[in-house]
Parts: C-alpha cells; structure tokens; sequence
C-alpha cells in the first residue's frame, strides 16, 4: 500500500512540492546562518516525496534549548504559513473517504512543518 500511496502522491503534487522545498533549502544554505533551516527543509523535502510507510517522532535524546529557539525563528518567518497549508489540505482530503490516506500525510507533514527541529523521519 505505501509504493502505491507514495506513487499516487508524487504524481498529484507531491514531487512538486518537494522540489520547492529542496529549492527553498538551497536558498537557505547560501548563507551560513541559514544553514540549519536549509537543512530542515531538507527533510521536509524527502518526507514531502514519500510520506507513506514514515514516521516523525521527537528525537532521542532531546535537543535542548538551541531547537526550542530555531522553531520560534521557523514559525515566525513563515513555518506557520506552511503548517496551515497543510492543515488546509489535510481537511479537504479527509472530506472524502478516498482522500483519507491522503490527508493524514498531510497531518504528518504539519507537525514536521510547523516545529521540524527536534524531530526525525523514521
């Protein structure tokens, strides 16, 4: 089921998305303090091309302070944006029963978007 739900998902909008985020990343890495968000979006990026059969979870062990403070920068300067794109779409999709499966890749990918630092895709 995920080879298929993760073909499906790339040829409706799934590859094009994480292009854009690979995109966004590299415009990140050109500067140095931009780094660490490059690299978040990064891995949004490649759980952007497969979603189904991976998770998200907290890191072990915990991060500290420096990705409590690198997600308040996210948020502020657009995470929240993206967050609520996919939450936007994870509820039209789960309209349906057909886009169920859908849509909670799409909450999947709310909780990397909104806070992606501390967390892993496993």
């Amino acid at each position: 089921m995920s080879f298929l739900g993760n073909i499906i998902w790339l040829i409706f909008g799934g590859f094009v998305t994480g292009i854009w985020y690979f995109m966004v990343g590299l415009g990140f890495c050109i500067t140095i303090i931009g780094i660490p968000f490059g690299l978040q979006c990064f891995k949004i990026g490649l759980l952007t091309l497969m979603p189904f059969g991976r998770n998200v979870r907290e890191a072990n062990p915990p991060t500290g302070c420096v990705s409590t403070i690198f997600n308040i920068i996210w948020i502020f300067a657009g995470g929240i944006w993206i967050a609520l794109g996919h939450l936007l779409f994870g509820f039209l999709l789960a309209i349906t029963i057909v886009g169920i499966p859908f849509a909670r890749q799409h909450f999947k990918l709310l909780a990397l978007t909104f806070a992606p630092f501390g967390k892993e895709v496993y």
